[in-house]
């Protein structure tokens, strides 16, 4: 207990003086590491449960639309982007294991859909969008 004390009391003094001790670079790096980026905020779809995703709402993480495929028996699935403002996909797009752009230069806060097939019957899907 006394020695828990002397280590509070050195620290107490400091306090009570307004003085602190220095902080590191990478503390006060911190917050910005935690932001959410463009990929770390993609929600993950099952192609069998929906043919179309959504709707979603565009956000300023991301300037495109993007998708990628990461499990399932699909090596790839086409997609496109149905912005409600339109009611038509944009055009379809071969979306493939890496991140791939469906839709490009979105504006904040726009409603879309994300209409998906698989290229043979039976196959399945798991799939993540990134807006």
């Amino acid at each position: 207990m006394t020695t828990r004390f002397a280590r509070a009391l050195p620290v107490a003094l400091l306090m009570a003086l307004g003085l602190t001790a220095p902080t590191t670079a990478s503390a006060s790096a911190a917050p910005a590491a935690t932001a959410t980026s463009c990929y770390g905020g993609a929600v993950t779809v099952h192609y069998g449960d929906a043919l179309e995703f959504g709707p979603y709402w565009t956000t300023s993480r991301c300037n495109d639309i993007n998708m990628r495929v990461i499990g399932g028996t699909a090596d790839y699935v086409n997609a496109c982007v149905k912005f409600a403002k339109y009611g038509t996909c944009n055009h379809w797009t071969r979306v493939g294991r890496s991140w791939t752009t469906i839709a490009t230069d979105v504006l904040d806060d726009s409603k879309f859909t994300v209409p998906a097939g698989v290229p043979l019957e039976g196959d399945d899907a798991v799939m993540q969008i990134a807006y």
